[in-house]
């Protein structure tokens, strides 16, 4: 029997969030696994950590709140909470280890007319350092096309499995 699989999901609010989630849901499913998501307030360090923005807690746990729903209708077991932190790859790496992730799943969102996909800093970090495997989601375009739009097609997310090395 395989051992329950603990996913660990970086949510922020963008457009790839709910493939994320989803993603994350169909893994955890079929080993009757748990996941965890979790949404980082990035605290400026000219403040105490313990005092972060009031509307970006809110908003990350608005965030957080939508995201738990849609893994519980997915059927699926998930844990969330919004963490506050000075930069939010450390945060995410630290939070793998102490749940004992066994995979993180993280979103990249895309912007029409751009050659390249921004990994911001972020995604690099938690790619290089994490305990565990690590799956980017690239969600739908953010604002898409009047082309697209005219024709009617939709940018679908799609799924890029990088495993760590």
């Amino acid at each position: 029997m395989t051992d329950s699989l603990r996913v660990l999901v970086a949510v922020n609010g963008d457009g790839s969030d709910e493939e994320a989630v989803k993603l994350a849901c169909s893994e955890a499913r079929r080993t009757k696994g748990t996941v965890f998501v979790v949404s980082v307030v990035t605290v400026s360090r000219h403040l105490p950590l313990e005092s972060p923005d009031a509307a970006d807690v809110e908003r990350g746990e608005a965030v957080l709140g939508r995201m738990e729903r849609l893994a519980r209708n997915e059927k699926c077991m998930v844990e969330g909470e919004v963490i506050q932190a000075r930069e939010p790859g450390p945060a995410l790496v630290d939070e793998a280890v102490e749940r004992g992730a066994d995979l993180i799943v993280m979103g990249l969102s895309r912007k029409p007319r751009r050659s390249e996909a921004d990994l911001g800093e972020t995604m690099p970090y938690v790619l290089k350092r994490a305990p565990c495997r690590v799956w980017v989601v690239s969600g739908p375009l953010e604002s898409p096309s009047r082309e697209s739009v005219a024709s009617g097609k939709r940018a679908g997310g799609f799924h890029l499995p990088f495993f760590k090395a």
